[in-house]
């Protein structure tokens, strides 16, 4: 679970609950360019590589985190989760289902982010207020203007969860 001495070496990491192992990985490379290039996840995005849009956010050990701007090694050890990690195409999570429900893209190219964020927020406060969700998401940027789907979604979600964890 380490990375080698050498400038370049074997670097391995946790993501979506997988051991995954990147031969010849530069140790300050950011972790999304590890992610897209080398494991092939498409959820964070690289928007503004200076981790002020929130495209890239992934979860590690559960906190949001801009991937574009943490150095790969900051996964050592740690559990990294993507977009991918929450759901599948035919199992979407509730916070995935939500989004779809309030229809809360246009472009679509801050939910990654939005999505990951929420995601973080929902674990730590299951009934969050209109307040706390704006707090949670106020360093995510969307240049499409879906903010009140967006904030809608969450509740949505935060319902969905509700519902869900009331059944087990």
């Amino acid at each position: 679970m380490a990375l080698s001495n050498s400038p370049s070496g074997t670097l391995t990491l946790t993501v979506n609950g997988k051991r995954r192992t990147v031969d010849r990985a530069e140790p300050d490379a950011p972790l999304l360019y590890i992610l897209r290039n080398d494991f092939e996840l498409n959820g964070p995005k690289y928007g503004c590589g200076l981790g002020q849009c929130g495209a890239c956010t992934i979860l590690v050990d559960g906190q949001p985190t801009r991937s574009c701007v943490v150095p790969a090694r900051i996964g050592i050890g740690r559990e990294i989760t993507t977009l991918e990690g929450l759901g599948a195409a035919d199992a979407l999570h509730p916070i995935q289902q939500a989004f779809v429900d309030e229809q809360a893209a246009q472009c679509g190219y801050c939910l990654n982010g939005m999505i990951m964020s929420a995601k973080a927020l929902l674990d730590r406060n299951p009934q969050p207020d209109d307040k706390a969700i704006c707090d949670a998401l106020r360093f995510n940027l969307c240049r499409c203007g879906t903010h009140v789907e967006i904030v809608k979604a969450v509740r949505r979600a935060a319902e969905y969860i509700r519902l869900e964890n009331e059944k087990h």
